[in-house]
C-alpha cells in the first residue's frame, strides 16, 4: 500500500518480546478499525560488553544497528502479511526506549501502543520504566496492552469532570463507535464524613455531574450504546472490576483529585498493572 503521510498513524512500541508482539497485533487492528497508518519502532541502545566504563567499537554500534533493523522490518513484514493493505512503516531508533517512543506522540499520531511489559534490559518496555513513562508524559494518548485483546465486551471509560477526563470520552465514544461496542461511563465518589446534602441528595448530584457529562459525547455519537454508572468508592477497583471482559479501559492522564481523580500516578497505575484488558490514558497536553 502506498503511504500516505497525511493521515493519522498509529504507533507501536516493539523489543521482540511476546508482550511487544500483542501490542503490535492490537495495534495493527486498531490502525485498521480507525482507518490509520501503522508506525513501528523499536529503540535500541549499544551495550558495554568489555566493561561498563569503556566505550563501545564502532563495529558493535554499526552491528547493534543493523540487528534494530532486522528485528523492526521483520515485525512490520509480518503485519503486512497478516493484515494485506494496511499502510505499515518502521524505524529502528538508537536511543532509550521512552523517550523516543514520546517524541513519536506528532499531531498526526493518534495514538502510541506498548506491551506491560517488555524483554528487558536496555531496549526492554518494562511497565516500570518504559510503559510507565510514555503512559505519564505522551503528548497523545497511550495504550499498554496487556490482558485479553480480542473481546466482544464493552469500553469502559472513567470519568469526574477534570479536562483529562473529557479527553478519556472523546476516546472512548470513538473506540466504542468503531468497534460497534456499548459504552460503560463510570463516575466513582466517595461520600465525605458530613455532606449537607445528605446520602441520596449527593447521589443525585453526582448523578446530574455524570449525565452532563455524558450529554455532548451522546449526541455526537448517537449510535453508541451508553450505560452510566456511580461508584461508591475509590475509582481504581471500580475500574478494575468492570475490566474484567471489557474490551477496553480508557482513562484521563489524571483527575480532578483524590475523591474521585483519575490520576496516573494511582488509578493509572495500578489498571496498567493489574487491568483484564488494555488501557488507554488519554492525554490533553500538546507538544511545545
Amino acid at each position: 500500500m502506498e503511504h500516505q503521510p497525511d493521515r493519522q498513524r498509529i504507533v507501536a512500541g516493539f523489543d521482540g518480546s511476546p508482550e511487544a508482539g500483542c501490542a503490535l497485533e492490537w495495534a495493527a487492528a486498531e490502525a485498521e478499525r480507525a482507518g490509520c497508518r501503522l508506525h513501528v519502532v523499536h529503540a535500541y541502545q549499544v551495550g558495554w560488553p568489555a566493561g561498563y566504563f569503556e566505550q563501545p567499537t564502532a563495529h558493535a554500534v554499526a552491528e547493534t544497528g543493523r540487528r534494530a533493523d532486522r528485528l523492526v522490518a521483520q515485525a512490520a513484514a509480518g503485519v503486512r502479511d497478516r493484515h494485506p493493505g494496511l499502510d505499515v512503516t518502521a524505524a529502528a531508533v538508537h536511543d532509550a526506549a521512552g523517550p523516543a517512543l514520546i517524541l513519536t506522540g506528532t499531531p498526526d499520531t493518534r495514538l502510541i501502543a506498548v506491551g506491560n511489559r517488555g524483554a528487558g534490559g536496555l531496549a526492554g518496555l518494562l511497565l516500570g520504566s518504559v510503559s510507565r513513562t510514555v503512559a505519564a508524559h505522551s503528548y497523545v494518548p497511550v495504550a499498554v496492552v496487556r490482558g485479553p485483546t480480542g473481546g466482544t465486551g464493552p469500553v469502559v471509560v472513567g470519568t469526574d469532570g477534570s479536562p483529562a477526563a473529557d479527553a478519556a470520552l472523546e476516546f472512548a465514544f470513538a473506540a466504542a463507535a468503531a468497534r460497534n461496542a456499548p459504552l460503560v461511563a463510570i463516575r466513582a465518589y466517595v461520600p465525605p464524613a458530613r455532606s449537607v446534602l445528605g446520602a441520596d441528595g449527593l447521589e443525585v448530584a453526582e448523578r446530574t455531574a455524570l449525565e452532563a457529562s455524558l450529554h455532548g459525547w451522546r449526541d455526537k455519537y448517537p449510535d453508541v450504546r451508553v450505560t452510566a454508572a456511580l461508584g461508591v468508592g475509590s475509582a481504581a477497583p471500580i475500574l478494575m472490576n468492570r475490566s474484567r471482559g471489557a474490551q477496553l479501559v480508557v482513562i484521563g492522564s489524571r483527575g480532578r483529585g483524590t475523591v474521585t481523580g483519575l490520576v496516573l500516578g494511582s488509578t493509572g497505575q495500578h489498571l496498567m498493572h493489574r487491568a483484564g484488558c488494555p488501557v488507554v490514558v488519554a492525554h490533553t497536553r500538546a507538544p511545545a
